[in-house]
């Protein structure tokens, strides 16, 4: 196996898929790249058993077909040193030998056994839909940082996608918060739902740009994204998820809007005040004055601060975590939030004030912190 192929090109595909790859396997053969050179393409894959991540390169010459493992960390930390310049990779198939040769010298490594690469799983009666970059860059954006820790309820730790004709909608939820983003410019060829797990949703935002047509493959235990030269290949959650709708409030007769740069500010300025533990803000609505106060007794220590808003409704007061908000109004990107309100023991929907996209809707819920 001979090719030679610019040491910048090869590096940056590598950083592209590498992400697959954890720091401890249980396997050896996981801590290497799979490099597969045929009819003069350079098909590259990284693996950790749940995910596998493969992307296409063509060398600058291709001399004999063949594959090889390749320790993926002594392979990178190599390329990182180099300046961009054709590097010659020559593979002997009895030893596995590797000899890499620069202008500078020669490097020699020993890789392992192609064949004891995991195979990637086929998708046996898998649906399909294409929708644009834009769109799971944005939902995985909108959605990934409300997931949920929990061990023992893996299904709250990924992102629920429902695929319909009409719509796609993408809901994450850790029990405390939860967000549902609609898209109705994107649609599948019929109703099927699956749960992402954490590690490919940052893969997929880490490397799918908004010019990227995005094809989707599934089944019921694995989904793949295709898009540009790169593939990637998940295993799902396997679980049913909870009902979400169930729990968002359809009757909120106290709505709030308020500018979101301001009351973001406002919040983390507060928030340092706040008890360590529950991290609790108080927010009170009198007429068009929003009052947003925290308290650590523990230490004496108090802050409160006013914001002017426009609200209808009965004058209340309730508690919400403050990194929960926080974390909410950062992933909401319009002028002014609404923020929609029953009684002081029930979950809020914050809600954008507009959409930036015409196609596009964002649900946020809270649940409320007790007052004492």
């Amino acid at each position: 196996m001979n090719f030679i192929i610019s040491s910048s090109a090869l590096l940056k595909n590598l950083q592209n898929i590498g992400g697959v790859l954890n720091s401890s396997n249980s396997l050896p053969i996981l801590d290497n790249f799979l490099f597969e050179l045929s009819n003069g393409e350079l098909t590259i894959s990284a693996s950790d058993l749940e995910n596998t991540m493969k992307t296409i390169v063509k060398p600058d010459e291709a001399k004999v077909d063949g594959k090889i493992a390749i320790p993926a960390k002594l392979l990178l930390d190599t390329l990182k040193n180099f300046s961009d310049q054709p590097l010659s990779f020559s593979i002997d198939p009895a030893s596995f030998g590797i000899e890499i040769s620069s202008d500078y010298g020669k490097y020699k490594l020993v890789g392992q056994n192609a064949a004891d690469f995991p195979k990637s799983p086929e998708l046996k009666g898998a649906s399909s839909v294409k929708i644009k970059g834009e769109m799971v860059a944005q939902a995985i954006d909108k959605t990934a940082f409300a997931t949920g820790n929990d061990e023992l309820r893996p299904v709250m730790s990924g992102v629920f996608c429902q695929f319909s004709p009409e719509k796609l909608i993408f809901v994450a939820t850790d029990a405390h918060k939860l967000v549902r983003y609609t898209r109705t410019d994107g649609s599948a060829s019929k109703n099927s739902d699956f749960i992402l797990p954490k590690k490919p949703l940052n893969l997929l935002k880490s490397n799918v740009t908004g010019a990227d047509e995005v094809e989707i493959l599934y089944n019921e235990t694995t989904a793949q994204f295709k898009f540009g030269f790169t593939e990637l290949t998940c295993r799902l959650i396997d679980g049913k998820y909870p009902n979400y709708e169930a729990v968002i409030p359809t009757h909120n007769p106290n709505v709030l809007t308020v500018d979101r740069v301001s009351f973001l500010a406002s919040i983390k300025r507060v928030s340092i005040f706040s008890n360590k533990t529950t991290h609790q803000v108080k927010l009170k609505v009198a007429g068009s004055e929003l009052t947003i106060s925290a308290e650590d007794l523990d230490f004496s220590n108090e802050a409160k601060e006013r914001l002017t808003c426009s609200y209808s409704g009965d004058d209340m007061e309730i508690g919400f975590n403050s990194k929960f908000l926080m974390e909410m109004l950062s992933h909401i990107n319009t002028t002014e939030v609404i923020l929609e309100m029953s009684e002081p023991n029930k979950a809020g929907i914050l809600l954008p004030s507009g959409n930036e996209n015409e196609h596009e809707q964002i649900l946020m819920l809270v649940m409320p912190v007790m007052i004492r």
